[in-house]
């Protein structure tokens, strides 16, 4: 199979999956990103099944929204039930880096709020350690150069994302030569304490609950390694 037929049956098997965890009540986080697009996709024909969803992205909304989906502000939900996203890498501890899709933040907050995280990704973002993908870091614009200072002292080389702007109205910055990284966890919480910046790519102080890997061989159904 090819990557995007990968895609789609990952996509399937978190819609299987999702099916069995939500009611007539529930709310159904959703993230951003080819593979995210894929699940919108394939979870539209079950739309009748669950009260709406909130969405990571304004990208993400409107591709809900034009399945005729209903998407909530998350300020109008008490619990979301279930997030499915994607992610640009993840390790066997289900530690990820994402925000390849500039969504960091948002996709941080959905995540917070959901009862379970479920990470959907083909096996070419299976690694055993973070850091080969650059890191995005959202940042206020104005501190932009001043935490970039701050990211090649933690031993990254920060590059800003140039002509991208977060729905957030911030920019990005995707910081190399981070692989391998000792400790992710670790790292989430010195760049977070950054002045300036709003969070980063990292989900690792809060990995997902599973992971549904597409490969050559099948999907495969991972939980963090402790």
């Amino acid at each position: 199979m090819d990557q995007n037929q990968l895609k789609q049956a990952v996509a399937q098997a978190a819609v299987e999956y999702c099916l069995t965890k939500i009611d007539s009540d529930s709310i159904v986080g959703i993230g951003t990103g080819s593979t995210a697009n894929c699940f919108i996709d394939q979870i539209a024909e079950h739309k009748h099944l669950f009260n709406g969803t909130v969405a990571s992205s304004e990208g993400s909304a409107e591709r809900l929204r034009s399945h005729g989906i209903e998407v909530f502000d998350l300020n109008q939900v008490a619990e979301i039930t279930i997030y499915i996203d994607g992610a640009d890498e993840t390790n066997p501890q289900l530690e990820l880096i994402k925000g390849g899709g500039a969504a960091l933040t948002r996709e941080k907050i959905v995540t917070a709020v959901a009862k379970e995280f479920v990470c959907i990704a083909d096996e070419s973002k299976w690694v055993d350690s973070l850091g080969t993908f650059p890191l995005p870091v959202e940042v206020i614009p104005m501190a932009r150069s001043h935490v970039a200072r701050e990211l090649v002292k933690l031993g990254g080389d920060p590059v800003w994302r140039e002509g991208v702007v977060t729905d957030n109205g911030n920019v990005i910055l995707d910081v190399h030569h981070l692989y391998p990284m000792a400790s992710a966890c670790e790292l989430e919480e010195k760049i977070n304490h950054i002045t300036g910046v709003v969070t980063n790519g990292l989900f690792a102080l809060k990995p997902a609950d599973i992971l549904f890997l597409a490969t050559q061989d099948g999907i495969k159904t991972y939980y963090p390694k402790t």
